[in-house]
């Protein structure tokens, strides 16, 4: 233990009894360690008790034992820190997420998701999971009616520039509010295509929109409405197609959490499957 002080040196003997109950009869042999800052001295001696107890004494005497320098005393101690601190976070970084397997067999498609996202149920949506702590962060996925639709490729949607803008629009049309003062900033961040190990070609595409609104929309005043970003989440969406039908897996993020959680959600991403239904 250090005890430090920015007042006057003082001398501090620290007499700690020995927990093995060994005492010589007449005379006790000390250890002594002098404080760097306080340019104490800390006295060890052993006891017949069985706890461990201390006795500290200060006087205004100055010592010319050796001592530490402060700096160095510094630069131990943040360096214990800094090294437990890595070692943390080492192993934080090495905690892998253990991911599930979701098989819908009456619609006909697959996906892996994070093993402790829950499910929600009522959400309008074929399926809907959600991260339990990131309540913004979840995934679902839209099925086409088959009574309405008849694709045959997910290229029916055109390149995936084109697919990306129709997937844009969706999400602005779900997004529209009938709030004033309320303005969306939307853009489209990547478009690609790539075939699976089941042969299909899929679509994926990645947006970013932000929503704003004022805080007081009926002022009067313009410099009375401000404007506040309420929030900013990415969306990456898989397209596929099978059984005529147009598959879509929504992935939905706030963008200040994505960095640290892109692989997890590209493992979502690239393990979704649409599959074909038996007749």
């Amino acid at each position: 233990m250090v005890f430090i002080s920015l007042l006057n040196p003082l001398q501090v003997d620290v007499t700690m009894a020995n927990c093995l109950g060994f005492r010589p009869p007449s005379t006790s042999v000390a250890t002594v360690f002098r404080s760097p800052v306080l340019s104490s001295a800390a006295v060890l001696t052993p006891s017949s008790s069985a706890s461990c107890c201390f006795s500290i004494s200060c006087n205004l005497q100055s010592t010319k034992a050796f001592a530490v320098p402060r700096r160095n005393l510094m630069a131990v101690i943040l360096s214990g820190c800094i090294f437990s601190q890595i070692e943390g976070n080492a192993a934080f970084a090495q905690q892998s997420v253990e991911f599930r397997e979701f098989i819908d067999t009456f619609d006909g498609y697959s996906f892996n998701y994070p093993k402790n996202w829950i499910q929600v149920r009522g959400a309008n949506a074929d399926i809907f999971f959600r991260d339990p702590f990131v309540l913004d962060e979840n995934l679902s996925v839209e099925v086409s009616s088959p009574s309405s639709s008849s694709y045959k490729s997910v290229e029916d949607l055109g390149p995936p520039e084109e697919a990306g803008k129709k997937v844009l629009r969706q999400y602005l049309t779900e997004f529209m509010s009938t709030r004033l003062g309320v303005r969306r900033e939307s853009s489209i961040l990547s478009t690609s295509s790539r075939i699976a190990d089941d042969g299909k070609m899929y679509y994926q595409i990645e947006v970013n929109i932000k929503s704003y609104a004022s805080n007081n929309e009926l002022a009067v005043m313009p410099q009375d409405r401000v404007v506040r970003k309420e929030w900013d989440r990415r969306y990456l969406s898989v397209l596929g197609v099978e059984n005529n039908q147009l598959y879509e897996l929504r992935l939905q993020v706030p963008e200040n959490v994505f960095v640290e959680e892109e692989n997890d959600l590209r493992r979502v991403m690239d393990s979704f499957r649409v599959n074909k239904l038996s007749a």
